[in-house]
């Protein structure tokens, strides 16, 4: 029983599958890390009294929300020429970049709407307070504010995870790309795709119930 269950398809494909998880985990956490950085500055941009920031910081979100992300990436990696930019984007650099710039936008909004949540009355006893608008913000509404980011910005992560399954077409070697070549030499196509599912389940389930957890201790 068990020597037949290792020797199985199922089993058989793992090892494949998982050098291409490891592709796609990498892509997703480096994005994302730039991705929060981006979406930080676009939406604490967006709550600027200055019109021409927040104008931009609009059109960046509307354009980036308003397309998908696999003409995004294809866009890096074919649309940008090294006469363009200098320099010719391998295909892990073109999938950070995509996801970072999706996420940002995404992000820009969490943050926006989780500090406008916060009540007035915080920015006034802040003043109150003998603090700069700076000061205020660092001490009183961001620490308030992170708190009820933290549950988005996890689905943020597990939508970012599994964009990246378009990554393939511009040659990514994540886990899709890695399933399609091993069915392709294997003729395995059903058990390489189920276990393709598997992976990407061990991974967002935890996350979804790791989420839950949080929203129900942090009350948000």
């Amino acid at each position: 029983m068990i020597d037949a269950l290792m020797d199985s398809a199922y089993i058989k494909s793992i090892p494949f599958l998982w050098e291409g998880l490891k592709i796609t985990i990498g892509i997703t956490a480096v994005g994302l890390f730039f991705g929060i950085i981006i979406g930080t500055i676009v939406g604490l941009g967006k709550l600027s009294k200055l019109k021409i920031i927040r104008a931009i910081c609009t059109v960046y979100i509307e354009v980036i929300r308003g397309t998908p992300i696999l003409a995004q990436a294809l866009f890096l990696y074919f649309g940008i020429s090294e006469d363009l930019i200098g320099l010719n984007l391998n295909a892990f650099t073109a999938g950070v970049i995509a996801i970072a710039v999706n996420a940002g936008a995404y992000i820009a909004e969490i943050v926006r709407g989780a500090v406008y949540s916060i009540e007035k009355g915080q920015h006034e006893a802040g003043r109150s307070l003998g603090l700069t608008k700076g000061q205020t913000m660092r001490y009183i509404i961001w620490p308030q504010a992170f708190k009820r980011m933290i549950p988005p910005l996890g689905n943020q992560f597990v939508i970012s995870l599994k964009d990246t399954s378009v990554f393939s077409v511009i040659a990514v070697q994540e886990l899709v790309y890695k399933a399609k070549q091993y069915y392709n030499a294997t003729f395995d196509i059903f058990e390489t795709l189920v276990m393709v599912c598997i992976f990407y389940l061990i991974i967002t389930i935890p996350i979804g119930i790791i989420l839950r957890r949080l929203e129900r201790k942090l009350d948000v």
